[in-house]
């Protein structure tokens, strides 16, 4: 009984506040609504007459009636719109549609019109009535008497007040619920102190004997609070995920009818002879791996550099193509580059200068006058080539990579309209470090012609809002991390990318593992049994190879037992061999290679296998799939996606990642087992830990690490920065059209 009367003291006062509100708030809202309708109909009259007043001052002068009579009978088979009429001056009925009722004159339609509540009875029922002057360039024409149906008021107004009384009725019940487990809980007695604590206006602390009586119901509260999370996110899972589907439709509707253009280096396939023959191949290439799926799903036009021996014979006149091949998903623009220009643009700024600068690996960054001459004028080609390939004023210009830091200032002083995104994969370092650049200010506001400029990491970022800070005199906010520099404005933000998630069609086509392993020892010569410790980079030395070898025979010295059960299998795409710094790596390698097998090898057994070759996406998945172990060791990344497409690739749960901590995709991947590449002692004992994990342990790992690739794939990756963009153009597009009334 006492419980009851307890309930009862909540209750009946929550019961009456709740229908006196809904009473309160319906009335207000069938006030708001009726307001609301009758400013929309307004402006959708305005609108009519501004779009009839060319139309009637054309009928009038050649006398053409019908036509006019022809244009409102048109008009009125909208739903909403009862009748028009034309008001000749004087208030003279002159033309009106069918339907129009004889007893309403433009005099009486006038005064009802300039009424609070425009609304007039007629036969058929409610109408709003609302008279527009329609002018010419020779003066008022007359009025335009338009009459809009309001049935569909009442209609949407029921339709609301059913769904807000739903709706008050189920947070009734639901404060009802929680005020009844309130009620229960005070039952038990600890709401007696809190109550008396409110009585003194919550002065006094809680004693001792209330918190410990609170504690576990706040721990509960917590816990389930918790579940709940993880149950909604759950069930938002699939519907949250981006996909190219997800991407297309941002596309349809924030960027509806926007021309989508990306430039990089690196083209995304290329062709090359092969004696008589010509072959078709992707490049070993992050930035190819994310930014492809992209542009298929957002069918635009990608220009880069044309480096295949044959890449000549399958352009058009125009030096186009459709791509990928046997489909036709976006275009393909190349730009040919004579052997002068890649060794001062590519092989000698970008990547004897900027790619060192940016990669804290101890090479020294070399800069010559020359190679910056020819960077520049390469940039202004690029420039060039991507206001050919536009047909818009404003299109939206995805700029890739430190092979092109002057191409967004260079666009927008021939496109100032664009929304231009520039994306930097590499790292940013510090200012101090990129002060040894010659011309650090030129790149800087090269790249601050950017509408929105990317990095992998926050740090990245961060050190970008820094430099600029340091060397030119620019507002930078931090706070909102923005930049204004010469009258324009750069967002700056971390855009971490990732892998083109493989679907379940791509991922029927693998074989299993088992299978993996099988075709790839038979390739390789390895005996059943044995396992394999993969690496899969370019032949660059930011990436740890020479690490990698220290760090696999210090593995076997210290542990035996794996001599002729483990093999390190190094795949090392060429890349740079022109470059000292890289014919010095290749040959310290293959030194350390051959001394590591001399040393280490049996009969049978080769501890080191090293593939300097360009292998396809295909052999690649069947090498992750069969090994037992993944090491990313370089020595200063970006992001690294070799470890996403390692996780991505391994459905099985099955398989270890050793991930460096100085590449972005640790961040992402704590997951992994993570290693100081430096530390030769610290990547051998992980090698050690990864090869006798258990199977359980593993697919722990390897199950939360997939999750995290999943959700955040390429095109979450794409739709952040386009949403962002589309935000900017919204903004830009409605400050200059205050700029234009301003101006009028």
């Amino acid at each position: 009984m006492r419980f009851l009367k307890l309930q009862l003291r909540f209750l009946v006062p929550l019961i009456i506040t709740l229908i006196i509100g809904s009473v309160v708030v319906l009335g207000v809202m069938d006030r708001l609504a009726l307001r609301w309708f009758s400013r929309d109909l307004h402006m959708r009259g305005s609108l009519l007459a501004s779009a009839f007043s060319d139309s009637i001052a054309d009928s009038l002068a050649t006398g053409q009636r019908y036509r006019l009579e022809h244009l409102f009978e048109r008009t009125v088979k909208d739903e909403r719109l009862v009748a028009v009429a034309l008001c000749l001056p004087a208030d003279v009925l002159g033309l009106h549609s069918s339907a129009y009722p004889a007893e309403l004159s433009c005099k009486q339609a006038t005064v009802i019109a300039a009424q609070t509540d425009p609304s007039w009875q007629s036969e058929s029922g409610p109408v709003h009535i609302g008279v527009y002057p329609v002018s010419s360039d020779s003066g008022l024409l007359g009025k335009l008497v338009l009459l809009h149906d309001l049935k569909f008021v009442e209609r949407r107004t029921g339709d609301a007040r059913r769904q807000l009384l739903m709706f008050v009725l189920g947070l009734g019940f639901a404060i009802l619920l929680i005020t009844m487990v309130v009620a229960q809980m005070s039952w038990r007695g600890w709401i007696s102190s809190v109550r008396g604590i409110l009585h003194r206006d919550g002065h006094d602390a809680l004693p001792g004997s209330t918190r410990r009586e609170l504690e576990p119901f706040i721990a509960d509260l917590r816990l389930r609070l918790r579940d709940l999370e993880d149950e909604y996110r759950l069930a938002q899972g699939s519907d949250a995920r981006w996909t190219a589907e997800r991407l297309r439709t941002l596309l349809r509707t924030q960027l509806s009818g926007d021309e989508i253009i990306v430039v990089s280096n690196r083209e995304p396939y290329i062709h090359e002879w092969q004696g008589e023959q010509t072959i078709v191949r992707r490049p070993a290439s992050g930035l190819v791996t994310a930014v492809e799926p992209v542009m298929r799903a957002c069918s635009g036009t990608w220009i880069a550099h044309g480096s295949g021996s044959a890449d000549r014979e399958f352009v058009d006149a125009h030096d186009r193509l459709m791509l990928p091949p046997g489909h036709k998903d976006y275009a393909l623009r190349r730009i040919w580059l004579s052997d002068e220009e890649v060794r001062g643009y590519y092989n000698g700024f970008a990547n004897e200068g900027l790619w060192p600068l940016c990669h804290m690996v101890h090479i020294r960054p070399t800069f010559r006058e020359s190679d910056w001459e020819t960077y520049r004028a390469v940039n202004r080609r690029f420039a060039d080539a991507v206001v050919a390939e536009a047909h818009s004023e404003d299109p939206v210009i995805l700029v890739q990579d430190y092979h092109f830091a002057l191409l967004p200032a260079m666009i927008r002083e021939r496109l100032p309209r664009a929304t231009i995104l520039a994306f930097w994969h590499i790292p940013w370092p510090n200012p101090e470090s990129f002060g040894i650049c010659p011309w650090r200010r030129e790149i800087l506001q090269g790249m601050l012609g950017s509408t929105i400029l990317g990095f992998q990491t926050r740090n990245h970022s961060q050190n970008f809002i820094e430099t600029v800070d340091r060397y030119l005199e620019a507002r930078v906010e931090h706070e909102h991390s923005t930049i204004s520099f010469r009258g324009e404005t750069s967002f700056v933000e971390s855009y971490p990318i990732s892998i083109e998630w493989p679907g379940s069609a791509a991922s029927a086509d693998w074989p299993s593992p088992q299978n993996c392993r099988d075709e790839v020892f038979s390739q390789l010569g390895l005996r059943a049994g044995q396992r394999i410790i993969l690496g899969v980079d370019r032949f660059d030395y930011t990436k740890g190879i020479i690490e990698r070898l220290q760090a696999f025979e210090h593995l076997l010295q210290h542990n035996p037992q794996w001599i002729g059960e483990v093999s390190l299998l190094q795949i090392a795409a060429p890349t740079r061999s022109a470059l000292a710094d890289y014919q010095g790596l290749h040959a310290k390698v293959h030194d350390m290679v051959a001394a590591l097998n001399a040393r280490f090898g049996r009969a049978g057994y080769t501890p080191v296998i090293l593939q300097n070759v360009q292998h396809d996406q295909r052999w690649l998945a069947r090498l992750y799939r069969a090994a037992a172990v993944c090491v990313v060791s370089s020595l200063h990344d970006g992001m690294n996606l070799v470890s996403k497409e390692f996780v991505a690739a391994r459905d099985d749960e099955q398989g270890v990642l050793i991930l460096s901590r100085f590449t972005g995709a640790a961040r992402e991947l704590s997951e992994a087992l993570l290693v100081n590449p430096y530390h030769v002692e610290d990547v051998a004992q992980a090698m050690q830990r990864a090869l006798l994990m258990p199977a359980d342990e593993q697919r722990e790992r390897l199950a939360s690490m997939r999750m995290t690739v999943q959700e955040f794939n390429v095109f979450r990756w794409a739709g952040h920065i386009l949403s962002d963009a589309s935000r900017w153009r919204l903004r830009e597009r409605i400050e200059a059209r205050v700029r234009r009334r301003r101006e009028d």
